[in-house]
């Protein structure tokens, strides 16, 4: 129970805690791991080849290495399941509590390339943000334009047109998704006379703007026609180029402009401002961190929201309900004033039933950010995140700020013009404003990181906050994962440098947090910190085993032996509980054996590559290069996709290292089965190189598409010759490698 404002009555929190069961026995298990952890680093310091001219130490010390890193790395983990906590806001207590007191909240929208994010992709989210269940004149809707494009400008005018009809469409008839593309596409949902009829005119609209937009698009420039149109196309001329250009602030609908756009209803519409901050040659722009510092700025003087959501411009919003219960955490009165962000999971419309490519790691969802959520380390993961503006803009917390405060027209545009409100803001939004500020350092979004968003979120903890993971049962926001192994691939790789790099870093968690957050919270950060060292251990097990077992050098105890027990059980036990978690957060079978082969395909690519470019940066030296190029027709390549057939195409250093793990492993599988088994019987069965068969199995188990795309596919999506070439070569080579 809380207390209110008044003092003496108490009221029931908005929001609920709840500790997942389970604890001590989950407790007991990983001691149970953790005794077989030390047995067998235990047994590789016991039994390390000791004869002079004994073959394989180099080997044994490596796998032993690799032994060591894997169980350190375990250890870490677990800081993300030993404190597992669940979220249930009360929606209904806060419409009771605060329904005519809800502050005003800000939703920013980031989008640079009109051509990797189509301008009707783009419109989608906005349409979406803008359908919420709350007051219009509580919303302000930014969309960040990186690009300065006049295509999307152009789409966000129709957009705004568009909303007439679209916003009290969605509410009266309470329909979902709110976003247009995606709602049209599928069959529409009554029979009702009064309903099909407004639903057909509707979608006409759309298909209408639809049409407007993807002409505008395919010529590549907005015609003089329609720029006549609007003022706001004066902003572009013949010099402005994507990295050239000034500073753009255009307010399409004022909300609370008593005279201002309403919708066919009547009612008021949401506040729709375009932001192209400036650029120019020479300046550093911070990429997305910069675009988001703008926002802050420029929202600050135009609507000014306490409360700041942030999304990827593919992520269109599935709840309209989202916002009342993200504010159920900011406005509990017992906990609410220390809450400086509620993250949601970043899920995907397009994953296919089975996730070929693991894009939505259920298990992650479910137990491990929920798990950091137990020591108040949230990730902030960039996207599907509500901000408290002060925490956002640098302020450390006070226990003196107790409530977030209702805002109103007069406390913000009080009686400004819109060509004020436009004019004002843009000096926020230049080149020149950040210089010798704290801009990018203590406030806002911090500079310097390809993951900018994780050490924000990081930094704000430092400074005494407390954010919240939220999980719902009904996804509130939706993006697009990848469709191609490459994007899969390139992406992690981005991510896992950009970690890496905080790990060397001033804003380490062991450094920046020590003292300000909890121990399991700096262990749960080194989790994905860690990614790119971790392909290390990865490469090291799924090479020395499978070439020591062409050279007969055994690397595991004998399977009669007790010393064999500790492997078979530590390997057994993950893997049951790594299915186990998979599978009650909603996971099936495949799905979770499509986790397993990405998690062995980025550790020994994506990582790798990750840990060689944060040496290279180290080093001054220039940093290794992926080009992602169509390689398929797009039909050709959404079929592929949606029967679960993995896309390669392309001849990809990655794929190199992919084929050659397939490889090498398949020929010792085969080379062991035959020596060891078919040759010597049920002796060699239970012999010294059955762990390393076992090892080799389950990689060539893992890789049986990679077979396929090797040898029987012969679609754009199978994988090059050359690349099978290239592979055998140094597969050879491998071979011909002493085990010292």
């Amino acid at each position: 129970m809380a207390r209110n404002d008044g003092g003496d009555v108490r009221l029931p929190p908005l929001f609920e805690t709840r500790t997942a069961k389970g604890r001590a026995a989950y407790k007991f298990f990983c001691f149970t791991i953790f005794v077989g952890i030390i047995s067998i680093w235990l047994y590789r310091f016991i039994h390390f080849p000791a004869a002079a001219a004994a073959a394989g130490k180099s080997a044994w010390l490596t796998i032993s290495a690799a032994e060591v890193l894997f169980g350190l790395y375990w250890i870490f983990t677990q800081a993300a399941r030993l404190n597992v906590v669940y979220r249930f806001p009360f929606k209904h207590r806060l419409s009771q509590r605060y329904e005519e007191e809800l502050p005003l909240v800000d939703v920013f929208v980031c989008t640079a390339d009109p051509t990797l994010e189509p301008p009707l992709l783009v419109v989608d989210t906005i349409l979406s943000v803008m359908s919420y269940n709350y007051t219009p004149e509580k919303l302000g809707i930014y969309l960040s334009d990186d690009g300065c494009s006049e295509l999307t400008f152009y789409a966000l005018v129709e957009a705004s047109e568009f909303a007439k009809r679209w916003i009290p469409f969605v509410k009266k008839h309470n329909v979902e998704p709110r976003a247009p593309r995606v709602y049209f596409s599928r069959e529409i949902d009554s029979d009702e006379p009064n309903f099909v009829h407004e639903w057909t005119i509707v979608k006409d609209l759309y298909e209408d703007m639809k049409s407007r937009i993807d002409s505008s698009v395919a010529k590549g420039f907005v015609t003089e026609e329609i720029k006549y149109e609007h003022k706001g196309f004066s902003e572009w001329n013949s010099n402005t180029t994507k990295n050239d250009h000034h500073s753009i602030v255009q307010i399409l609908i004022n909300g609370w402009d008593p005279q201002g756009i309403f919708d066919v209803d009547g009612n008021r519409l949401p506040t729709l401002v375009y932001l192209s901050r400036e650029k120019r040659r020479g300046w550093q722009h911070n990429f997305k961190a910069g675009s988001m510092n703008a926002l802050i700025r420029v929202s600050s003087e135009i609507t000014n929201a306490p409360i700041i959501l942030n999304l990827d411009c593919d992520m269109y919003s599935n709840d309209p309900d989202a916002i009342r219960d993200a504010l159920c955490f900011f406005l509990d009165e017992n906990q609410g004033h220390q809450i400086s962000y509620v993250q949601y999971p970043q899920r995907f419309s397009n994953i296919t039933k089975n996730d070929i490519y693991a894009n939505e790691p259920r298990a992650t969802f479910q137990i491990e950010l929920a798990g950091l959520d137990g020591f108040g380390a949230t990730l902030y993961i960039g996207t599907g995140c509500f901000h408290r503006r002060e925490s956002l803009s640098g302020k450390n917390f006070s226990y003196e700020d107790r409530k977030i405060e209702s805002n109103s027209v007069k406390e913000t545009k009080k009686i400004r013009s819109i060509e004020e409100l436009e004019l004002g803001p843009k000096t926020l939004a230049n080149c020149s404003y950040e210089k010798d500020t704290l801009w990018g350092k203590e406030m806002g979004l911090v500079y310097g990181y390809p993951v900018e968003d994780i050490v924000t979120g990081l930094t704000i903890q430092c400074r005494g906050w407390k954010p919240v993971y939220y999980n719902p049962t009904k996804h509130a926001f939706l993006g697009i994962a990848p469709t191609t192994l490459d994007v899969a691939l390139v992406q992690f790789k981005r991510w896992s440098e950009g970690l890496f790099q905080i790990f060397f870093s001033e804003h380490c968690p062991f450094i920046h947090g020590f003292g300000k957050i909890k121990l399991g919270a700096q262990m749960g950060y080194c989790i994905y910190l860690l990614w790119a060292p971790c392909s290390l251990p990865i490469l090291a097990y799924v090479f020395v085993p499978a070439l020591c077992l062409l050279h007969d050098v055994p690397l595991f105890p004998k399977v009669s032996s007790l010393w064999f027990v500790p492997f078979a059980y530590v390997f057994a036990a993950r893997t049951a509980c790594s299915l186990i978690e998979d599978l009650i957060s909603g996971s099936t079978v495949k799905g979770w054996w499509n986790l397993q082969r990405m998690w062995l395909i980025r550790r020994t690519t994506s990582y790798f590559f990750a840990l060689i470019d944060t040496i290279y940066k180290k080093l001054g030296l220039s940093e290794t290069s992926f080009v992602l190029t169509g390689k398929v027709a797009d039909e050709d390549l959404r079929t592929r996709y949606e029967d679960e057939i993995i896309e390669f195409g392309s001849s990809s250093v990655m794929y190199v290292i992919i084929a050659t793990i397939a490889i090498v492993n398949l020929l010792s599988l085969v080379y062991g089965v035959f020596k060891n088994v078919i040759f010597s019987g049920f002796n060699g069965l239970i012999g010294v190189f059955t762990g390393q068969m076992i090892v080799c199995g389950i990689i060539v188990s893992l890789n049986l598409p990679v077979y396929e795309a090797l040898l029987m596919r012969r679609d754009k999506g199978s994988i090059p010759s050359s690349v099978l070439v290239k592979s055998l070569v140094i597969t050879s080579l491998a071979c011909l490698i002493p085990m010292f």
